[in-house]
């Protein structure tokens, strides 16, 4: 089992092996693949909010699909029907899930991977909520995207 894994410090189930968000977001430098390395959990933080329109997490998967189809109705019409309809929706849910055991679970958040890639998942998790909470706004069941109300614009410096 996972918990007999953990308990024995099987190579399976060791953090470097489980939660490794951090080097996709991160990118191509070989540092990027170090996994433990706080340079690139920041540099996966700054990839995740100027290089990616939306970074959803698994647990709002249908509210990442509302959000889609509101920004990019083009290529999302009707995904969130589908999502809510689709006979294949049940894919996303595990039907039967043992969960680990107390001291598994305190053994896995101990490592320092872990720790960095929960900080990247709850950094993901506060930006799809903010996103979510100042980008849409739903009526009738359907999100709408709102006008943008703040604007940035690059400065740059005279030429002299």
């Amino acid at each position: 089992t996972f918990d007999e894994c953990v308990s024995s410090g099987g190579s399976d189930c060791a953090p470097d092996k489980l939660w490794l968000q951090i080097p996709f977001f991160c990118g191509h430098h070989s540092e990027c693949w170090d996994a433990g390395s706080r340079w690139s959990l920041e540099q996966a933080k700054y990839n995740l909010v100027n290089e990616y329109l939306l970074v959803g997490v698994t647990e709002e998967l249908e509210d990442f699909i509302m959000i889609l189809e509101a920004v990019l109705p083009r290529f999302f019409k009707g995904a969130t029907e589908l999502y809510r309809t689709g006979k294949k929706s049940h894919l996303r849910k595990t039907s039967e899930k043992k969960p680990p055991i107390k001291e598994t679970i305190a053994t896995l958040q101990q490592s320092d991977i872990w720790k960095m890639e929960n900080e990247f998942y709850e950094f993901a998790l506060e930006q799809f909520q903010f996103v979510r909470a100042h980008a849409v706004r739903e009526k009738d069941g359907e999100l709408y995207v709102l006008a943008q109300s703040f604007f940035y614009e690059k400065i740059y410096p005279k030429v002299s």
